[in-house]
């Protein structure tokens, strides 16, 4: 098999795929790739998907499993992050700058920014050795988008770079701070307050599940005062971890959750104490522009599902391939044929589904009002 290494045996006999290429170890992914991208782009990208399904399937899998086994920590407001996941962020965020590459040119010697299906395609590899990182990246892509759409030019002009960065010491990862304990699905019962200070607004509240606590920007709704009930008093803000003159901002992470997985990727509450933040967009379609930044990562659940289905296959094909019964390859019996066949058309029907949806968002945001009516099926579909 394309992509295989020689195959170990584990104390109990299971062959083990540890080395395993990932992108080499799926020869139609090349085919979907050739037929989703243009040619010269393509072409381009080859040898970065090779090296990453290399990664994927050795060290980037191995500091998965450690990161899994050392949560993040807090210890006063600094999250402490063990060094595995620091390497994970490190080679998602900064050797394949999977958060820029849709946002500028530069990114894996490309001098344009990248279409969605590029990202999603070397995002889908990624995942499949870790899903934690994953949710950065997706929150860090999409407040880029969502500030770039709608926020004040300056304000643009100030974080972007920091957004973009593919120096880890120069970055500033995105969040969204959104839930509260009373307003999870019923986001009109958000209420943390908005109060107005000159040229910025004070924020005062508890959210309730703040993935990735201490990123250094996070988008956020609240209801500025004397607005309405529901999600139409709702405006968002953007919430920076430090102030521009380099103090921190007056709000706190109250605890880190104790989850059952991603447990590398801190996740928390966060207690707003008067906080200062800058209204983004028009102030009366807080969650209507909320929701852009939400459906972004809707669609990247979609496609880290898709390739978490594609790890459960490629192991599930790799141990038919090398273990033996009753004399013969497990891939020869016809029963373990039949199921592979019920794994297989599912993942592959997966990950037409995250192209499909990914060249149909490209194709919205360049105007196409058709497809954006068909993204807007395809976000809640896919996800």
């Amino acid at each position: 098999m394309a992509g295989a290494p020689r195959p170990a045996r584990s104390p109990q006999g299971v062959p083990d795929s540890r080395g395993l290429n990932l992108f080499e170890a799926d020869p139609s992914y090349r085919a979907l790739l050739e037929l989703h991208l243009e040619p010269e782009l393509c072409a381009h990208l080859l040898p970065h998907f090779r090296q990453l399904g290399a990664m994927a399937g050795a060290e980037l899998d191995e500091l998965a499993l450690e990161a899994d086994r050392n949560p993040s920590t807090l210890d006063e407001q600094r999250v402490r992050k063990h060094s595995s996941y620091r390497k994970l962020e490190k080679a998602a965020f900064g050797e394949f700058g999977l958060a820029a590459m849709s946002h500028r040119g530069g990114v894996l010697g490309w001098p344009e920014p990248m279409p969605p299906a590029a990202k999603y395609a070397l995002s889908y590899l990624y995942v499949q050795a870790e899903f934690g990182v994953c949710c950065p990246l997706s929150m860090t892509d999409a407040l880029t988008r969502t500030l770039r759409k709608f926020a004040d030019p300056a304000l643009v002009a100030r974080y972007l770079p920091g957004l973009t960065s593919q120096d880890m010491d120069a970055l500033v990862q995105g969040a969204m701070f959104m839930t509260e304990q009373q307003a999870g699905s019923d986001v009109g019962a958000v209420s943390t307050r908005a109060v107005k200070q000159g040229a910025h607004w004070a924020l005062h509240g508890d959210k309730w599940f703040c993935s990735n606590a201490d990123a250094g920007l996070a988008m956020v709704l609240a209801r500025p005062e004397d607005a309405p009930a529901g999600t139409a008093g709702l405006s968002l803000f953007l919430l920076p971890r430090t102030l521009p003159d380099g103090s921190p901002n007056r709000y706190r992470i109250i605890r880190l959750k104790d989850k059952l997985g991603t447990r590398g990727m801190p996740s928390g509450e966060i207690r707003l104490e008067g906080a200062q933040a800058w209204m983004v967009g028009d102030p009366q379609q807080g969650f209507k522009q909320m929701a852009d930044m939400i459906n972004m990562s809707r669609l990247s659940n979609g496609m880290r599902a898709a390739g978490l289905m594609r790890r459960a296959l490629s192991e599930a094909l790799f141990v038919a391939r090398n273990r033996e019964a009753f004399g013969k390859k497990l891939i020869e019996l016809p029963l373990m044929r039949r199921q592979l066949l019920k794994l297989m058309l599912p993942a592959e029907a997966a990950r037409s589904m995250m192209f499909f949806t990914a060249l149909e968002l490209h194709k919205a945001d360049a105007g196409d009002e058709a497809a954006r009516r068909r993204v807007r099926l395809l976000t809640p579909l896919i996800k």
